[in-house]
């Protein structure tokens, strides 16, 4: 049985993650300081005598007595409404969050996931977004907050990996929804549903041709878990001899048979949810909002034998269904 620490435990990616990790017998200490987190989400793990709940925040510092094995770092305000709400709060869950987890992982010399995103390719003049890709991000901008902490934090990881040799891989997660999501954290797939559910109008900031690329969260959690299974010095010698990759390990997860604009999403929302009134209402483009998103996943299909399996429409009922019981 591993001990594993998921930071961050309470929110949507968590939670699923969290749930998958008891099912296979591992021991779960859970933290979270609940700013986006969700008790909801995690109360049916309590009676679990291999779960633990630590209320933390990680830009402080913390101590473990027990062994860890394994640290997935999660923590982070992830949608815009709640990133952008406490700029500096974010910045520094991104950059003294990491430290702290770095020194956690050093001490127990644990194997480390974190949690980094595709908005480190910013506004990308890219198309589809592979990991060499160095991105388009303006540093003094709405979103700076959490793109440029992103990238910070994965600048730590790539430090702490050469200077200490620890064990870190980053993931960059793209578009992912599905249960466990809030439903008021803003994100575009639980906006649409929340709206359709309430016969709210459908917004869509500018004329909805902006693209994403979706992936639901079983996916993710698979590849986010094949990618902690490899052995380290099979993982570094893999990407060095297939991808030429001499630092430290990064994937990209999403699913890039799923792109579509975001008014091809919003109408697919309605299809599925027949009984709304709902009707689409457009708004204007946020600053910085990108045009375009997809991940190249070669990587991922080549090192970990990984892609996504799950289709949208498929995703979509299931998150549907989940909101229908919540709301």
């Amino acid at each position: 049985m591993k001990t594993i620490l998921v930071t961050g435990g309470a929110g949507f990616i968590g939670t699923n993650l969290i749930k998958k990790l008891l099912e296979d017998k591992n021991k779960v200490i859970c933290i979270d300081n609940m700013y986006t987190g969700r008790l909801d989400n995690i109360k049916k793990f309590l009676n679990n005598p291999n779960f633990e709940f630590i209320k933390h925040n990680i830009t402080k510092p913390i101590k473990i007595k027990e062994e860890i094995d394994e640290i997935y770092n999660l923590a982070c305000p992830a949608s815009p409404p709640h990133y952008q709400k406490n700029p500096i709060f974010t910045l520094n869950t991104s950059i003294f969050g990491i430290i702290n987890i770095l020194e956690l992982a050093k001490e127990h010399e644990a194997k480390v996931l974190h949690a980094s995103t595709s908005e480190v390719y910013g506004n990308p003049l890219e198309h589809p977004q592979k990991e060499g890709y160095w991105g388009n991000v303006n540093p003094i901008g709405p979103r700076a907050c959490y793109d440029e902490g992103k990238r910070a934090a994965e600048t730590y990881c790539y430090e702490y990996w050469k200077e200490f040799n620890l064990d870190i891989r980053i993931v960059r997660i793209f578009n992912t929804y599905g249960p466990y999501m809030d439903p008021n954290d803003g994100r575009v797939v639980s906006n649409f549903i929340i709206q359709a559910l309430k016969n709210r109008p459908l917004t869509i900031y500018g004329d909805g041709k902006q693209t994403r690329s979706f992936q639901y969260i079983d996916d993710l959690v698979e590849g986010m878990l094949k990618y902690m299974e490899i052995n380290k010095e099979k993982l570094e010698y893999k990407l060095k001899e297939k991808f030429n990759w001499n630092t430290i390990p990064v994937l990209n997860m999403g699913n890039p048979e799923e792109e579509f604009t975001i008014l091809e999403l919003a109408k697919k929302v309605l299809e599925l949810i027949p009984e709304s009134k709902s009707k689409i209402e457009f708004k204007p483009l946020p600053q910085d909002d990108p045009i375009k998103r997809k991940p190249d996943i070669t990587m991922a299909k080549k090192i970990l034998g990984w892609k996504p399996k799950v289709r949208l429409e498929e995703g979509l009922r299931k998150t549907i269904k989940y909101f229908y019981t919540i709301i």
